[in-house]
């Protein structure tokens, strides 16, 4: 069946069942867990092959607990996110028995396309709120991870009717093709680049889009920042899947002279956490070969230009001599716009660090750039953290930590300019995935005449347009 006859066949079968009850929607999601839940040893097992090497204790908690989690919590919650909400109507139409409305409508068929990075869980949290509300789905997953694209296309058959959900794989040619149907919703994740294609590919459908990108998502750290948490914390954050989250930390600024010690603290952490790369189950390899070229070459690149290139390899590991595509974490001090890895997203285990002398220069460098899918800020002075928080734009912040706003389901994940547009997790997935029809029930009163709404007009009209004015 061609990608567009699986559209056809959803969007009919979408229309034969409206409305959607609570009933089917939970049902879908009661499948959706089941999928992952009963299948998530070859999930692990799939990724893994993807990567080269990708932690199993990883997976497990970033593709297998963080696609349920959300799911469930879709679960609980579908019922009340589904309800009406009665909202006002103007003076004096209610006192005479005018009633409005919000009912939240599923659109019908919502286009997914899915990245390389987490391709379970971004597949997955966001059928979260796809399901809630009553939509049918289409999935078009990554290239670079063939084995969880086959197995999770299985796996739907299985668990679900191709009218309810179907995958498709294939490459750039695929995802440009997958992107010009006329979907009801599309929502993209991946690089900024290849979003303004999707775009272009949906504008000429009309098909709203939710764009989930990334950027250089920087960390600040204040003068009253706990150093040796802070370190611990960034490096974290940055060796989780190797770097390649799109809300990693990109690049740290730092107080001057606080810099050496936070440098000190950065790689005393990654020792700790990884006392070894190569042979360690713990450590995610980069994707591909491509992608593993290219960070080095933004190594090599920052060295070339005076950076000085710190490498936490605590083992004194041979990693030139290994065919395994692991990199250990590699500082960038002293670095330079010039350097390729000031001027694009990261997307690997490569962390800048420049010194500030005072937060506002922090704050004038993170708006010089593109505003970010996040912002991290590690301190306890709350007029400063409040001068950060108001002073800066960005997709979402999580304060004496990285990462974690994307893991609180009732907190919009998303960005803005060119990190994204719009959000979904809990709620705000179910609203966006949702058509939100306005219902007004005229009273049974002659409101038209009442208000000089019908000609001839008069004293009645005049007094309307007035009323109408003061507010």
């Amino acid at each position: 069946m061609s990608m567009r006859d699986l559209l056809d066949a959803q969007r009919a079968a979408f229309m034969a069942e409206l409305p959607v009850s609570l009933d089917a929607r939970r049902d879908r999601l009661k499948r959706a867990i089941a999928m992952i839940s009963d299948n998530a040893d070859g999930l692990c097992d799939a990724l893994s092959e993807d990567f080269g090497h990708r932690s199993r204790d990883q997976s497990m908690i970033t593709d297998i607990a963080a696609s349920v989690a959300p799911l469930r919590h879709a679960l609980k919650h579908v019922a009340r996110w589904s309800r009406p909400a009665r909202k006002p109507v103007l003076f004096p139409l209610g006192l005479l028995g005018g009633r409005g409305r919000i009912e939240y409508q599923p659109k019908g068929v919502v286009g997914i396309i899915a990245p390389w990075n987490f391709p379970v869980q971004l597949v997955m949290s966001p059928l979260a709120g796809v399901f809630a509300a009553g939509n049918r789905a289409m999935v078009k997953t990554s290239e670079y991870t063939p084995m969880v694209s086959a197995l999770l296309a299985a796996l739907a058959e299985r668990y679900f009717d191709p009218a309810e959900l179907a995958f498709v794989g294939g490459g750039p040619e695929m995802g440009k093709a997958f992107a010009e149907m006329p979907f009801d919703h599309l929502l993209f994740t991946g690089a900024t680049g290849i979003a303004r294609h999707i775009l272009h590919a949906a504008a000429d459908n009309l098909t709203p889009v939710t764009l989930e990108l990334g950027g250089k998502s920087p960390v600040v750290l204040g003068r009253s920042a706990d150093v040796a948490q802070a370190a611990e914390r960034v490096a974290l954050g940055k060796m989780l899947n190797a770097g390649q989250i799109c809300l990693a930390p990109d690049y740290v600024l730092v107080p001057e002279e606080q810099e050496a010690a936070v440098v000190d603290g950065l790689v005393a952490a990654a020792s700790r956490m990884y006392p070894t790369l190569l042979s360690n189950p713990d450590y995610t390899a980069v994707i591909n070969d491509r992608h593993y070229q290219r960070l080095t070459g933004w190594i090599d690149d920052a060295r070339a230009k005076g950076a000085e290139v710190i490498a936490v390899n605590p083992a004194d590991e041979d990693f030139a001599g290994a065919n395994a595509r692991k990199l250990p974490l590699h500082i960038i001090r002293n670095p330079t716009d010039d350097m390729m890895v000031m001027q694009e997203e990261i997307f690997g285990p490569v962390l800048p660090v420049r010194g500030y002398a005072r937060i506002e220069d922090a704050i004038g460098e993170v708006n010089r750039r593109d505003r970010p899918l996040a912002l991290y800020y590690f301190g306890n002075d709350r007029a400063e953290r409040r001068q950060l928080l108001d002073r800066t734009i960005s997709g979402g912040v999580t304060v004496n930590d990285v990462i974690f706003h994307v893991s609180q389901e009732e907190l919009p994940f998303g960005g803005i300019g060119p990190s994204g547009m719009g959000a979904y997790h809990g709620e705000i997935g179910f609203r966006t995935f949702s058509h939100a029809k306005a219902v007004y029930r005229q009273p049974r009163i002659d409101v038209a005449g009442l208000a000089g709404m019908r000609p001839p007009y008069g004293k009645a009209t005049r007094a309307t347009v007035r009323r109408q004015m003061k507010g």
